[in-house]
């Protein structure tokens, strides 16, 4: 072989080498597997709409749509897990059961398989009986009717969105990455009034979490398939009677604009003390999303992590521990009250203690723990849970590595730590009444839960 040829071959090797990489999907496509989908969930009917008590009428206008979204991760062995994410504010415990029970008939998913995220949007409607005594038992029987309705629907709708996904599943590369946004305010140590003089001199205070959690999913050719993003913060901008996301809506629709074909997911962090001040103007609801859009496509325009292909998940749910009971002398009398919601459930105790049901002590609380490859421990925990959970099982974890979502599973009361059970008020003992739970909790609440999060963390990490 003569010089010139066998340069000239080295030559062409070489540049056949560089194509080949650029051609290459990224780390790990060929070992993760993925599909995505999404499938609308705004009412066809105007009906009540959930969050806030002082709604006198049912929804009459829409300033965007409501989503349900799944997607469905296969690792390199065929283990697979699926996230839904709901615009919605919550559900309960009968209707998370039945809806991963049919996931399990219909995918032969298991529930430690599954996830059930909600953004917490106070603009989306009513979900059966989730705050029973806040609205299912003060509207008509119309609007009642509705709300049942719209719960059988929503099973519908995350069935089929799951089945879409299903069947979309191709080889994509996973990684993560962190950012950072800071419209969040700790609403229990921060006036509201004051929080925008606070902030222009940096005095704001109590514990906050401003993280901002990123998975990416991109397909084999590197186009960006999914975003999977996080934040701890009310969704409580709006307070009207229109349809909306609210921020994690316009957040989601804001990276779905800027990345063509990409379905964007929210889940809501250990938000439960946290609000976006200002608030209740649509302008700031769109500005707040477009700062956790920025935030996300920060993350996405810099150097992410690959995920190893690997996915380990876990469930489980804890008896947690309710504080003494009322008797039922103190229903009757609490159902005289000439506050309504008071009224509504006294009464709703007193018709199943008549109807030979034991008020229950604890209630079954829903935690789930997926690991991702060998880098991500994510929590999912159910109820509005406030920010000290996040802030202690990262700091006992693994920090950035470790992602707390609140707002999973069902969404049945708030989820106070010692210290916001301690100091009482509307997260830590009243906002039971509207979600119509017996009584508060028990002080043994955050062991509970946290011993329950390391146990099925350490299973995961083996």
């Amino acid at each position: 072989m003569n010089r010139t040829f066998f340069h000239r071959w080295c030559i062409g090797l070489g540049i056949l080498v560089v194509a080949w990489m650029v051609v290459q999907p990224a780390q790990g496509a060929t070992e993760w597997k993925a599909g995505v989908a999404k499938v609308c969930i705004t009412p066809e009917k105007y009906m009540w709409m959930a969050g806030y008590g002082g709604r006198k009428e049912p929804a009459n206008g829409k300033y965007s749509d409501l989503w349900v979204k799944s997607l469905v991760l296969e690792d390199a062995a065929g283990r697979r897990a699926v996230l839904v994410s709901f615009d919605l504010l919550g559900i309960g415990h009968d209707l998370a059961a039945s809806i991963c029970d049919q996931l399990h008939q219909q995918f032969g998913l298991k529930r430690d398989q599954v996830a059930l995220c909600f953004s917490h949007t106070h603009s989306g409607p009513v979900v059966g009986r989730n705050l029973e005594p806040l609205h299912y038992r003060q509207v008509d029987a119309d609007q009642q009717a509705l709300i049942d309705q719209y719960a059988d629907t929503l099973r519908q709708h995350v069935v089929a969105c799951v089945g879409k996904a299903v069947e979309a599943v191709e080889p994509v590369a996973v990684t993560w990455g962190s950012g950072t946004a800071t419209f969040a305010v700790n609403r229990r140590n921060n006036k509201e009034a004051q929080v925008p003089e606070l902030r222009e001199r940096n005095e704001l205070c109590g514990p906050q979490d401003h993280d901002v959690p990123v998975l990416a999913v991109r397909d084999a050719k590197g186009g960006l398939m999914a975003v999977v993003f996080g934040y701890a913060c009310h969704g409580t901008v709006l307070s009207d009677l229109s349809w909306c996301g609210d921020y994690p809506g316009f957040a989601q629709a804001e990276l779905e604009a800027r990345n063509a074909d990409c379905v964007a997911m929210f889940w809501a962090g250990c938000g439960g003390d946290q609000n976006p001040l200002p608030r209740r103007k649509l302008e700031l609801a769109q500005q707040y999303g477009r700062r956790l859009a920025d935030a996300v496509s920060k993350v996405l325009a810099g150097k992410m992590e690959p995920v190893a292909a690997e996915l380990k998940t876990a469930y489980v749910e804890v008896p947690l521990p309710l504080a003494a009971l009322p008797t039922k002398a103190e229903w009757q009398q609490a159902a005289g009250s000439k506050n309504r919601y008071e009224q509504a459930r006294a009464r709703m105790f007193l018709e199943r203690m008549e109807a030979g049901e034991t008020i229950p002590d604890t209630y079954p609380y829903g935690i789930g723990v997926w690991r991702l490859g060998d880098r991500i421990d994510w929590v999912f925990l159910g109820g509005e849970v406030v920010v000290d959970y996040a802030l202690r099982l990262k700091a006992e974890l693994d920090d950035r590595r470790t992602w707390v979502a609140g707002y999973s599973n069902d969404v049945m009361a708030y989820i106070p730590s010692v210290r916001v059970l301690e100091e009482g008020g509307y997260e830590g003992k009243t906002a039971m009444l509207y979600y119509g739970l017996p009584s508060a909790w028990a002080p043994e609440v955050e062991k509970a839960i946290v011993d329950a999060v390391h146990s099925l963390a350490a299973e995961g990490r083996k």
